[in-house]
């Protein structure tokens, strides 16, 4: 019967093999630790942290506007800045029956002289100046001028684009949001449905708009969306073609993408002074 011998060399390579087995064993673990430890930080965390600061903006903001009524400081609201073309946000990410243009609370016409505030400044760069609140949604959070990234959108806020009208001024009032991440306010705005209300805040007064029309996808270049009148250059079915007080959401989509843009829109149905 024959004994089976096994060599010095042999036995070294197979604890050559088991090391290197280990090792890359230990390697996969860290990185998936390290993954994990990614995905919770940008899915938890920044939530987290956007969430909570904007929350704190929000009441800021409604402190600053009742202590200026107290003391009878001013600062109204920022003037109109026309229509734009930008695209709907590269670094955001945005139903129905002709719902806009019915009667103020103080029965007046929206845009007519009397149904709104004399502006007086505009916002400075990266500035929370006004809430926007969605209560189908449960959202409450602060209106900044701009749509960076580090300044704005990550911050939780919702991002003002740079040249399209101001909250109920004539043309487009045209915000964008992250869909997931960093506060994500504008995650679920593919539940708004026609007819749902959507207020704009500014220190010098509160405006309604109904939601109207929505556009599920779009590309991001698709810059005709957040025009002074809004009409996708993609899909042209999609949009208004008269001039109106409209107001436009965009994000990003489908979800955890940056793909496409979703869009909202709505109408300007009612004003009041603060």
């Amino acid at each position: 019967m024959r004994v089976p011998v096994t060599s010095r060399r042999s036995l070294r390579r197979r604890a050559l093999a088991a090391r290197v087995l280990w090792n890359g064993a230990e390697l996969l673990v860290t990185l998936g630790v390290v993954l994990m430890l990614l995905v919770v930080h940008q899915l938890w965390w920044t939530n987290r942290q956007a969430r909570e600061g904007a929350e704190r903006k929000v009441q800021a903001l409604e402190r600053e506007w009742e202590g200026s009524r107290h003391t009878g400081v001013g600062g109204g609201d920022p003037p109109d800045a026309g229509g734009g073309s930008s695209a709907p946000g590269s670094s955001s990410g945005s139903s129905g029956s002709s719902g806009g243009g019915g009667s103020s609370r103080s029965g007046q016409r929206p845009g007519s002289p009397a149904s709104s505030t004399t502006p007086v400044q505009q916002p400075r760069w990266d500035q929370a100046y006004a809430i926007l609140t969605i209560p189908r949604l449960g959202l409450r959070v602060p209106v900044a001028e701009g749509i960076s990234k580090p300044n704005v959108l990550n911050k939780g806020y919702v991002g003002h684009y740079p040249d399209t009208a101001q909250p109920g001024q004539a043309g487009n009032f045209a915000v964008a949001g992250h869909r997931n991440t960093h506060g994500e306010p504008f995650r679920y705005i593919n539940r708004l449905r026609e007819g749902d209300r959507i207020e704009v805040e500014t220190r010098t007064a509160g405006y309604m708009y109904v939601v109207d029309r929505t556009l599920p996808q779009t590309a991001p270049r698709d810059g005709g969306v957040i025009r002074e009148v809004p009409r996708s250059l993609v899909h042209p079915r999609y949009g208004y073609s008269d001039p109106g007080y409209y107001l436009t959401l965009t994000t990003c989509t489908p979800e955890y993408t940056s793909k496409y843009r979703l869009v909202v829109w709505g109408k300007l149905a009612s004003m009041r002074p603060r």
